[in-house]
């Protein structure tokens, strides 16, 4: 096993673990905690919670999967992690990010702030519609770059480089 795929996590992500969910048509547990870390570290222990009250890990985590896998329409696949499964739309976005990086971009924190979206609207009810008619249309007109992870990578550098230099001046 190459374990050095984990110190670079988000290619191993991107790549190994976006194509084992398209051959396999589920996650495994270390797959899919990959992505939890990789979005919250400190969040890792409430979602295996979460995820235990449903019974085994293992199939619990190839249950939720597989049900995003065959789950049609965008929108429908967020409303299943938000709604059903209960996840907060950051992570959501987060996991959906991960397995169809064409569709999804991350829900953060530092890109509202670079689109003047000051007001967090994670956890309203119309977070998902939100998302769809006002977030993800902002990200694609305003990153740089022709695919929206890079849009959404761009967005984030240049939020951190504008606190560094903030930071700097102080």
């Amino acid at each position: 096993m190459d374990l050095i795929k984990y110190y670079f996590l988000e290619d191993y992500l991107f790549k190994e673990v976006k194509n084992n969910f398209y051959k396999h048509r589920y996650l495994t547990p270390e797959e899919f905690f990959c992505i939890v870390i990789w979005k919250s570290n400190r969040a890792k222990t409430a979602i295996k919670s979460k995820l235990l009250k449903f019974g085994n890990l293992r199939k619990t985590v190839e249950k939720l999967t597989n049900e995003i896998f065959h789950t049609r329409g965008n929108k429908h696949k967020l409303e299943l992690l938000v709604k059903s499964w209960k996840f907060s739309l950051p992570m959501a976005a987060a996991i959906l990010t991960v397995l169809y990086p064409k569709e999804f971009t991350m829900y953060d924190v530092r890109v509202r702030g670079q689109m003047s979206i000051h007001k967090d609207f994670a956890g309203h009810e119309n977070q998902v519609e939100r998302y769809f008619d006002e977030f993800l249309p902002k990200v694609r007109k305003m990153g740089r770059g022709k695919d929206l992870r890079n849009k959404d990578r761009y967005l984030w550098g240049k939020s951190f480089y504008e606190d560094l230099e903030k930071f700097l001046k102080n």
